[in-house]
């Protein structure tokens, strides 16, 4: 099945209180908007806003159907997921605003500005994407959303990030597979659109040298999908490189989106 994004179809409603905000900033600088993996939510950025400059306000974003917003039905495609968190991010317009997203987040990230852009709406002024491979024709490599139980487990625990007594508890587990495997299904069969112009957003791509499910050749090939490629981050680490490194990252992330902004290095006139 092909899941491709259109800027006319809206087909789920996005529902209030999508994005988390640990820290308000009234009259921040920046707005910067974080988008977690599959089968994660918001929490895999828990103690990140207090990381970046007193003036920028960090959002954490959720999928519905996990964590507070697990009363709502979980998005089944990209589209659906893009459509949800797209009138918060409307809202948020009267500054600048920038996108992180990693893994599964950076894919929604990528589509989002890509219907941003298809509305005629204001751009992030910089985007990141972690741990997601550009764009192919024939989609993601694996299919990790059709193995069996057993074989899924594995496979999650390879990848890192999910915590052990999650993968080890039986009971834990049949709680978040299919959270798990509806999120991979939908990063597994989406396809991008084709003719779809390159990113005018500048873009930065981060990951880690020993993740076993993006290449460091496909975290590059975005520099084929973007105008203005702002270069590949690698950090010693699986696919949840970060964990370890949490403000190294988000001083990489300051410091590319200040390149790029360069008035957001001066205090902001708090309003």
């Amino acid at each position: 099945m092909t899941n491709t994004l259109s800027s006319t179809h809206r087909r789920f409603p996005p529902a209030p209180g999508a994005a988390f905000c640990p820290r308000p900033v009234p009259g921040a600088a920046l707005r910067l908007f974080l988008f977690h993996h599959a089968g994660g939510s918001h929490l895999v950025y828990r103690d990140w806003a207090t990381r970046f400059p007193a003036d920028w306000e960090v959002r954490l974003l959720d999928a519905p159907g996990r964590g507070r917003l697990s009363d709502l039905p979980a998005c089944t495609s990209a589209e659906q997921l893009v459509d949800f968190f797209h009138d918060e991010i409307v809202l948020a317009m009267d500054r600048p605003f920038a996108f992180f997203g990693h893994s599964m987040g950076g894919l929604v990230a990528y589509e989002l500005a890509n219907r941003l852009a298809a509305e005629g709406l204001p751009q992030p002024v910089w985007m990141g994407l972690s741990a997601r491979g550009a764009p192919s024709p024939q989609g993601e490599p694996l299919n990790r959303h059709l193995l069996p139980d057993a074989e899924l487990r594995r496979a999650v625990a390879a990848m890192g990030g999910t915590p052990a007594e999650i993968l080890a508890d039986e009971e834990l587990w049949q709680t978040f597979e299919p959270v798990i495997r509806g999120d991979l299904r939908l990063v597994e069969t989406w396809r991008p659109r084709p003719g779809t112009p390159p990113l005018r957003v500048p873009l930065s791509v981060f990951g880690g040298t020993q993740d076993v499910v993006v290449s460091r050749e496909r975290l590059a090939a975005w520099s084929a999908h973007a105008e203005r490629f702002q270069g590949l981050h690698l950090y010693p680490g699986d696919h949840f490189y970060f964990r370890h490194r949490p403000q190294e990252i988000a001083d990489r992330i300051t410091a590319d989106i200040r390149a790029t902004v360069p008035a957001l290095s001066r205090p902001a006139v708090m309003r």
